[in-house]
């Protein structure tokens, strides 16, 4: 029958794309100026990038011509997902003869091509074989012409179903709890320290003070001074961080997780504090920056979905808010620092759903144990 008839570079296109959406979790992405091309994106793999070509090249000044537009691509995406090296993968099906062999057989460690005139081509060569180990037992199939065209797109559309589904359930608002109890315990303690106890007594038995911490044993401070404010404004300007911030964080990352990177971030804000430091020391500003460490963390990993966003909107405010720390009188920039980097380590311990490797999350909980030894060695004991 005419319908079962597909074309051998249509049969290896539709083979690889299976393999890599279906197996590898690549994602299709949209390439301004890649025109036949089909470009493939994990930003988690070794190669973060696949190019299947459907372009016919003819000769060695079109093939330049092909690997001199890949790069500059490369480049932009690059700049979009804030990476420092891609490794490319570019598989040709439609490569002429005139093509020499020399341009497929580079040295560059970062673009690498494949000449997939025939499914063999693929099969049995080096940089696939050690890369992708598996491909060989994904590209047999019992169906047949368009029967195994079938289903191949219906296994296709049925994994970008689930993982719509999975963004969804990720983005999707959330009802926030978390996030308004810490703000009613900010308001509360602040009325209380201004119209019950006295604010000075509040700041003299709670605030984050290295040498009562460290003479007295009075290790609660360390948390205590991170729900205390010096004044109106202090409290208004950490609880609209609070609330811009935690509402993403705790929607993004569970009410579970949110609690842990907050309590970890404001602990590591004060040991950094007294370490670094001898001034008594109160606010949210370290757990907020553990937040914004936290939230850096997440646009990382999801800068596919994000866009530019995370680069243009959450960088920027961070480094900002560091910069306005060391700039201006009375901020605890130490803190700030050691919740920012607190926040990163925990976030990356905790882990995200479904784009955390359990290896990662080890070392995640590893890093946050020694960053947080490192800092109680500094603060209490060799101080």
């Amino acid at each position: 029958m005419k319908t079962e008839i597909i074309n051998n570079r249509d049969l290896i296109t539709m083979k690889l794309l299976y393999y890599f959406i279906t197996i590898k979790n690549y994602n299709p992405i949209i390439v301004q100026g890649a025109k036949n091309e089909i470009w493939l994106e994990n930003l988690e793999e070794d190669v973060k990038i696949v190019r299947i070509v459907n372009n016919y090249i003819h000769n060695n000044e079109q093939m330049d011509f092909d690997i001199f537009k890949t790069k500059r691509l490369v480049t932009k995406i690059k700049r979009k997902t804030f990476s420092f090296k891609i490794k490319v993968l570019s598989i040709f099906t439609d490569l002429g003869e005139n093509v020499s062999q020399d341009k497929l057989n580079n040295e560059d460690k970062v673009y690498k091509f494949v000449n997939a005139h025939e499914e063999a081509d693929i099969l049995k060569n080096e940089f696939i074989l050690e890369n992708f180990p598996d491909l060989k037992n994904n590209f047999e199939f019992r169906e047949e012409g368009f029967s195994l065209f079938l289903k191949i797109t219906n296994e296709i559309n049925e994994k970008n179903r689930v993982e719509a589904v999975k963004n969804e359930e990720i983005f999707e608002p959330k009802k926030i709890i978390v996030t308004y109890l810490l703000l009613a315990i900010f308001v509360l303690i602040y009325i209380l320290g201004n119209f019950v106890f006295g604010n000075d007594l509040m700041v003299t038995r709670f605030a984050v003070y290295g040498p009562y911490i460290r003479e007295f044993h009075e290790y609660y401070r360390l948390l205590t001074g991170t729900f205390l404010h010096a004044n109106l404004l202090h409290l208004l300007s950490n609880s609209y961080a609070l609330y811009i911030i935690g509402t993403q964080i705790e929607n993004f990352y569970g009410k579970g997780k949110f609690i842990v990177i907050y309590l970890f971030s404001a602990l590591c804000g004060s040991l950094m504090s007294i370490a670094l430091s001898n001034y008594a020391s109160v606010g949210a500003s370290g757990a907020i920056f553990g937040l914004m460490g936290s939230l850096l963390y997440f646009g990382y990993y999801y800068r596919v979905y994000l866009g530019s966003t995370w680069k243009t909107n959450i960088l920027p405010v961070i480094v900002l808010n560091l910069v306005l720390g060391f700039l201006l009188p009375g901020i605890d920039y130490f803190a700030h620092i050691g919740g920012l980097i607190g926040g990163v380590l925990i976030s990356m311990a905790l882990g995200l759903k479904y784009k955390n490797h359990k290896s990662e999350r080890v070392n995640g909980v590893i890093l946050s144990v020694i960053f947080l030894a490192f800092l109680t060695y500094l603060g209490i004991f060799m101080k």
